[in-house]
């Protein structure tokens, strides 16, 4: 199944995305996959074809600031989740997409909680793949560096800081032609880095996670929780606190998986979501 590339504008946010469509006519709702830090659309691209072959319209954009997405000075874009919300929202509108599956995962991906919180009629179900969902959720020392003055303009202008993390959180040594993929936009401009710098700088963790803890206690869509228990920055007991507290949630260890599940047990993943989503589809 073929992933197109697509770009489309936006209001003044030139936003890049990956699609895979089903073969015919499918009245099953799209679903919209979103990446963590520092990574970008392309970690979907092993999941996108299996939700294609059942029927699915998948969509995967990279955030604005990451991959080939518009990367606007600071001036222009706030880099705060706010504003990563309000520009989603304006990239569902111009798709002209009302109900959807959202699949979230990793730091940046914790915006898609937020996001599903402040337009839940749009959100059909969930599914969380590891991603921060509490205030005992800390960003890692390692991203945490990239906001820091002076130190954090020079490692995210390192292309190799893309190499270091997805292997550090994978826990395992990933083939140069897919790293080839992450590093290009850091090899083409130094918008890329800057805007990383930004984003680190404007997460607003302790706030962000102050509303996902508070409500998500009232939420009652169908939830999938799906955790890699090789994550070395999320442990598992984070994800069953949350699932906990949900009404109607269920929790699936992935027992070889990272942070990344996604990129080294893309297998594993689908066979996961897809009984999850089709629940609903069929």
């Amino acid at each position: 199944m073929a992933i197109s590339e697509q770009v489309i504008e936006v209001g003044s946010l030139q936003w890049f995305y990956r699609e895979a469509k089903p073969i015919g006519e499918s009245a099953k709702l799209p679903v919209l996959l979103l990446h963590g830090l520092p990574s970008q659309s392309y970690c979907w691209s092993a999941v996108m074809p299996d939700l294609a072959e059942r029927g699915f319209r998948a969509i995967a954009p990279d955030w604005i600031g990451s991959g080939l997405s518009a990367k606007p000075d600071k001036r222009d874009f706030a880099y705060t989740p706010d504003a990563f919300i309000d520009a989603l929202a304006e990239f569902l509108k111009t798709l002209a997409i009302e109900r959807f599956y959202l699949v979230v995962q990793g730091f940046l991906g914790s915006i898609g909680l937020q996001y599903a919180l402040r337009h839940s009629t749009q959100i059909e179900r969930l599914a969380i793949l590891n991603t921060p969902l509490s205030s005992a959720a800390k960003l890692p020392w390692k991203m945490q560096q990239w906001g820091l003055p002076l130190l954090g303009d020079v490692l995210t202008q390192d292309p190799l800081l893309v190499d270091r993390t997805l292997e550090a959180g994978c826990r395992y040594q990933i083939e140069d032609k897919y790293l080839d993929i992450y590093r290009k936009p850091f090899l083409k401009s130094s918008d890329v880095g800057r805007s990383l710098l930004a984003t680190i700088q404007n997460l607003q963790m302790k706030p962000s996670m102050g509303e996902i803890e508070s409500g998500y206690a009232n939420w009652e869509k169908p939830t999938l929780i799906f955790w890699g228990m090789k994550d070395p920055w999320l442990p598992l007991a984070q994800a069953q606190q949350f699932a906990s507290t949900l009404k109607n949630a269920e929790l699936v260890t992935l027992e070889e998986g990272g942070h990344y599940p996604q990129e080294h047990w893309s297998g594993k993943v689908s066979e996961v979501l897809l009984p999850f989503l089709r629940r609903q589809a069929l």
